[in-house]
């Protein structure tokens, strides 16, 4: 068996092992929050689908995943498995079985998996309703020892077994509807050389500052390579989704986190990521709240980040874009902010509000409790920042810049005014004019406007994000408060994106120490707990989905500019 370099180990449960480009991954995880006693090839063409469960043929086998290689383990006896591009898997034993089965057992008219050979290459071929999609095993050598369920209908037991008693090779392969007979022309050994040497050249591109002081870089960066997909259905480009577990799509501002992380070594997915949700803009400018391979979804949207991120995309990019990239995008955010300014202003406010928390992206912040149309700080300072960006491409374009300009200022000008109470942010019930605070990190979200903000309240908004500080970072509501919950999302939880926008400000504000005292916490809690949707924020716990892509890039973010400063000495 191999004995071929495979990358750091990983905790098959908290995290998919996958491919680049790979639609598919093995996992126990079949559905939200739902986990299997056995791993599944779970596809994600049109949805989270396990297709195939993969059982040892003994009890008691452990796992033990790297980037380049899974492997079930008895003793000395094992099955690997590695990728053969992003379509193929290659899964072989030693002395120990395996069946590949059907995870659906009733198929009908409308639902389920059918099983068939192919007398055409004498392969099997399983068929899914649920993706659409064809999963053809290869035996390359040895034999099948049993076959259940060919051609069956109805309720079946539809498998394949593998003997423990010599060795074999397998091909499975996810495909459309035909394609050539499987050659396995490279060996395992080979494969497993090829991903590895993929797997570090991407790792060596996004973090060559990796040393001792970021022990978590090299998974941060499997978590980013391992959830990316190829282009297909509605995914227009090469894309990261959030997850491979059950977030597996793109919302309209995770994707600018890992734009960001992606920028310095990989441009040119970087850019893919950051234009995706732009390529569904519709006819009002908005972005969609989330795509992925079958579904676009307008319910929502997401708030206008995007120009924030695009200064820091372009600061890390190795080379600028071209005059036509940057006028597409100029363009494209330009209908984007429009958006804001014409549909989302009640007549007579300077101030855009949002329909519902799910618009801010913090779906039940505290801030939205008692109402959920609400013109809020967050909001206000995010479009300011996006509007001094615009400003700057159209000078930069040749274009006139004085309406970007001079709606910033207005928007900022009400802000402060409309919303600001001393000591931090309220929230307006656009109908009613009725302002109400709460202790959601929500309110203090200005914070990211940095030094565009007044000294003194950007003085008072650093001493209230250091009330939400845990030693694990920054709790979305205060431990202290009535409403805080350990597991309730955006009640408390501490999440990447809120981390890395807090921590930009604080530092461009002049708040160096609070910055890097949130940015120190932030990477020590992904050291301790992996890449989580977000964290218990006294305990450290990750929770929800564990291997969320947004989470890995931010880590990656905080953890390159800590680098940074410490080779500069400061």
């Amino acid at each position: 068996m191999t004995a071929a370099p495979s990358g750091p180990e990983f905790g098959i449960q908290d995290i998919p092992f996958s491919y680049r480009g790979s639609w598919f991954n093995i996992s126990p995880v079949v559905a939200e929050k739902t986990y299997a006693d056995d791993l599944h090839l779970v596809s994600h063409q049109t949805g989270l689908h396990p297709v195939l469960r993969l059982a040892p043929t003994v009890a008691g086998t452990t796992v033990v995943a790297t980037p380049t290689l899974l492997t079930w383990r008895n003793g000395a006896d094992r099955i690997e498995a590695v990728y053969d591009g992003p379509d193929a898997l290659r899964i072989r034993g030693h002395r120990l079985g395996l069946r590949v089965a059907a995870a659906a057992h009733t198929l009908t008219p409308f639902s389920g998996t059918y099983l068939y050979a192919d007398p055409v290459d004498g392969s099997h071929v399983f068929t899914s309703y649920e993706t659409g999609r064809r999963y053809r095993v290869t035996v390359l050598s040895g034999a099948l020892l049993r076959t259940d369920g060919t051609q069956a209908l109805g309720t079946a037991d539809r498998s394949l077994d593998l003997p423990g008693d010599q060795p074999w090779e397998i091909a499975i392969e996810e495909y459309a509807t035909a394609r050539r007979p499987y050659a396995g022309s490279v060996s395992f050994e080979q494969l497993c050389r090829d991903r590895f040497a993929e797997f570090t050249a991407f790792v060596d591109a996004i973090a060559p500052w990796r040393g001792p002081e970021t022990p978590a870089a090299e998974l941060a960066a499997y978590v980013l390579w391992s959830a990316t997909v190829a282009p297909a259905g509605f995914v227009t480009r090469p894309a990261v989704l959030m997850s491979k577990h059950w977030m597996d799509k793109v919302w309209s501002w995770d994707h600018c986190f890992n734009a960001i992380a992606l920028a310095a070594g990989e441009p040119e997915l970087a850019w893919h990521q950051f234009q995706l949700p732009f390529d569904h803009q519709d006819e009002a400018g908005a972005l969609p709240d989330s795509i992925t391979h079958s579904e676009v979804l307008h319910n929502y949207v997401k708030p206008p980040i995007h120009g924030w991120a695009l200064r820091h995309l372009r600061r890390r990019l190795p080379q600028p874009p071209d005059r036509a990239a940057l006028a597409q995008t100029y363009d494209r955010l330009a209908r984007w902010t429009g958006f804001w300014l014409d549909a989302r202003r009640a007549p007579g406010h300077d101030l855009p509000h949002y329909q519902h928390g799910n618009d801010s992206g913090w779906d039940n912040a505290t801030t939205f409790d008692e109402n959920r149309v609400l013109e809020t700080a967050d909001l206000a300072a995010f479009l300011v920042s996006q509007l001094r960006c615009l400003a700057d491409l159209a000078t930069e374009l040749g274009e006139p810049a004085t309406r970007w300009s001079g709606e910033a200022d207005r928007i900022h000008r009400a802000m402060l005014r409309d919303l600001w109470d001393g000591e931090r942010f309220c929230a307006r019930n656009p109908h009613t004019g009725q302002r109400r605070p709460s202790r959601s990190l929500l309110d203090l979200m200005p914070v990211a406007l940095g030094a565009d903000l007044p000294a003194p309240v950007a003085a008072a908004l650093a001493r209230g994000v250091e009330t939400h500080l845990t030693r694990h970072g920054l709790a979305t509501e205060p431990t202290d408060s009535a409403h805080y919950l350990a597991d309730g999302y955006w009640r408390g939880p501490i999440w990447a994106p809120s981390t890395v926008l807090v921590e930009d400000g604080l530092r461009r504000a002049g708040q160096t120490r609070i910055a890097d005292d949130i940015s120190r916490r932030f990477l020590a809690l992904c050291e301790k707990s992996g890449f989580a949707e977000n964290f218990d924020a006294e305990t450290g716990t990750g929770l929800r989905d564990r291997a969320y892509t947004w989470t890995a890039s931010s880590y990656l973010i905080l953890a390159a500019a800590q680098e940074e400063r410490r080779i500069r000495g400061g």
